[in-house]
């Protein structure tokens, strides 16, 4: 059989089986299995276990759980709730100002734990009953919150990124600084999108002569709650960009300063702790079980020459090279919507990577691209990810149809944020050029 037919075979034999439902670690590893023995011979499958022992053995993969443990720890305790009721202080009687404070709350959650779920249910949870009551039009109220929360895909620390690394062989603190700028960019837009909103369709967001008048004391005194989100921040990325700690170093580091926060705040308990750990080894294991299979399916897909043809195509093409690159932004952001993010990047990277190089594209610059992208999957409808986290947190009087038409906007944004990033690749690359 040419190695054509086995490209169609394997990715339409993937994609049959993910559109059904069917999880997404054991149709990888299962996959693996049936192709090498269909397409190649029994003797071959001696590559699905080296890869498992390889996976087994990466010492870049150490960082994952403990970013998670450090979310998860964090998640307990109550810095979340203290950031908000600042963030309410001291925007409150802005037009616009709770969306534009949620989007801020929502970078330094990002920067604090760099997980898109824990970011969107919380501010689910706090941000968005407190908006719908002011009078806040509920598209703007669930946009803003779907967008915001993803964040975490982007800027450090992002399990995302550690993963992409270790899969494009690159550099993992570079990789993760890379995400910082083009991360406030997003942010900045969205704050943008809602300034705009505030001016031009005042309708869709209260008068703030209604809301109550902090004094300067409350502000001030509500500053305080910074201080613990900023030690964090500073320890985990201070760490990395200035060379102190490697990144799985500086992971370990923010699970003591996860640690100390929920100690100052009478959370950490021996119960808290227990819970944390089953919740980090839930989530541990599942990423495992889908790098362990992403990982043999890969290598059986390269093996069987499923890479080179592809490589050949897109060679026998002679199309422009930001053409191509569209094209697999496009693929990525269906996939963002069957998908979750490590599933992608193990399964596109390493097909992806050899095209990336053969156009001379930096590697770095294209991994932002990457998560970028994998952000807009997030929040597509009518199955991105982040739509399933914050339906949990709707009332019950509210559809999703709000939600899709809220989130409209910011995925355009988020295309403006990624066609910013493809212009000016020197704004993605200049800050981990200066990581030591």
């Amino acid at each position: 059989m040419s190695s054509t037919a086995i490209l169609i075979i394997m990715f339409g034999g993937l994609s049959l089986f993910l559109l059904a439902g069917l999880p997404v670690a054991f149709v990888l590893g299962g996959l693996s299995v049936l192709f090498t023995v269909m397409f190649w011979n029994s003797d071959a499958l001696v590559i699905v276990v080296l890869q498992m022992f390889d996976t087994m053995h990466s010492e870049a993969l150490l960082g994952i759980p403990l970013y998670i443990f450090m979310a998860l720890l964090l998640q307990r305790s109550d810095v979340i709730k203290d950031l908000y009721h600042a963030m309410e202080l001291w925007f409150g009687r802005v037009r616009g100002g709770l969306a534009i404070g949620t989007v801020v709350i929502c970078l330094v959650m990002a920067a604090m734990t760099g997980v898109v779920g824990a970011a969107v249910t919380a501010m689910g949870i706090l941000a968005l009953p407190e908006m719908l009551k002011r009078g806040y039009d509920p598209r703007l109220a669930t946009g803003t919150i779907c967008a915001s929360g993803t964040l975490g895909i982007l800027i450090p620390p992002s399990v995302l990124t550690i993963v992409y690394s270790v899969t494009a062989q690159v550099s993992i603190g570079k990789m993760l600084i890379a995400g910082i700028v083009p991360g406030l960019l997003l942010g900045g837009l969205y704050i943008a999108y809602i300034v705009g909103v505030s001016i031009f369709m005042p309708d869709r967001v209260p008068d703030p002569k209604d809301v109550r008048r902090a004094s300067w004391g409350e502000k001030l005194r509500s500053l305080w709650t910074l201080i613990l989100p900023a030690m964090i921040i500073v320890m985990v990325l201070g760490s990395i960009f200035f060379g102190v700690a490697t990144p799985t170093e500086a992971a370990a580091v923010g699970v003591l300063g996860a640690a100390i926060a929920a100690l100052t705040r009478g959370n950490l308990t021996l119960a808290a702790l227990g819970d944390t750990a089953i919740g980090t080894l839930k989530v541990s294991g599942m990423i495992l079980w889908i790098t362990l299979g992403a990982k043999a399916y890969v290598a059986i897909f390269t093996g069987l020459g499923g890479a080179d043809t592809l490589l050949g195509l897109l060679e026998g093409l002679d199309a422009n090279p930001y053409v191509v690159l569209a094209l697999m932004m496009l693929i990525l952001v269906f996939l963002g919507t069957v998908l979750d993010e490590i599933g992608i990047i193990l399964l596109t990277v390493p097909v992806f990577l050899p095209v990336v190089q053969f156009y001379g594209f930096d590697p770095i610059w294209f991994g932002v691209l990457f998560a970028v992208t994998i952000q807009m999957g997030y929040i597509s409808p009518p199955f991105g990810y982040t739509l399933f986290y914050i339906k949990g947190t709707l009332p019950r009087e509210m559809g999703m149809g709000i939600v899709y038409r809220g989130i409209a906007p910011f995925f355009v944004l988020q295309l403006v944020g990624l066609l910013i990033c493809v212009a000016f690749p020197g704004m993605v690359t200049w800050l981990p050029e200066l990581v030591r």
